[in-house]
């Protein structure tokens, strides 16, 4: 397993060392890389936001199956959709995505607090946009007036 170096101390460089290093063909660059501190690459927040994601995607998914069911055998109410389980699942499944988008972010160098709230922001926007759609579309389910979704004409959803 590939591991970044870490320094040892962050104190500043003595000018006798600095005088060692490059009179032993050593660049400033390279000196200066000896002392920068590395941490490790966000791959695990990345993975378990993944993980967080796709175990409460699947749940939602299996919720609002279960809904459609019930409503197509027993007629039982399709809305309101906001139900305990259901905005709870929905929740994990933003907070997963946020987590990695975020670590992603940060892989590529972003810094974490600005690579977080770049992730809450879209996975927010994302989520919002999609909860209005899926509510519009148990609207219609429920009237009878659903007709087949054309992703192609955006106008529709807006």
């Amino acid at each position: 397993m590939f591991r970044w170096p870490v320094a040892v101390t962050l104190a500043p460089i003595d000018p006798s060392e600095a005088a060692l290093a490059l009179s032993s063909d050593l660049e400033v660059q390279g000196l200066l890389l000896q002392y920068a501190a590395y941490g490790q690459p966000p791959f695990f927040l990345a993975g378990v936001g993944l993980a967080v994601s796709i175990l409460c995607g699947l749940t939602f998914s299996r919720q609002v199956q279960d809904k459609l069911e019930g409503w197509k055998q027993d007629r039982l109410a399709l809305l309101p959709l906001g139900s305990g389980e259901v905005v709870a699942s929905y929740s994990g499944l933003v907070i997963g995505v946020t987590l990695f988008i975020g670590g992603a972010l940060q892989v590529f160098g972003f810094g974490s607090g600005i690579a977080l709230l770049v992730a809450l922001l879209l996975s927010l926007l994302t989520a919002g946009a999609l909860w209005v759609q899926l509510v519009r579309l148990m609207e219609q389910v429920e009237d009878g007036s659903f007709k087949a979704v054309d992703f192609d004409n955006f106008d529709q959803f807006f």
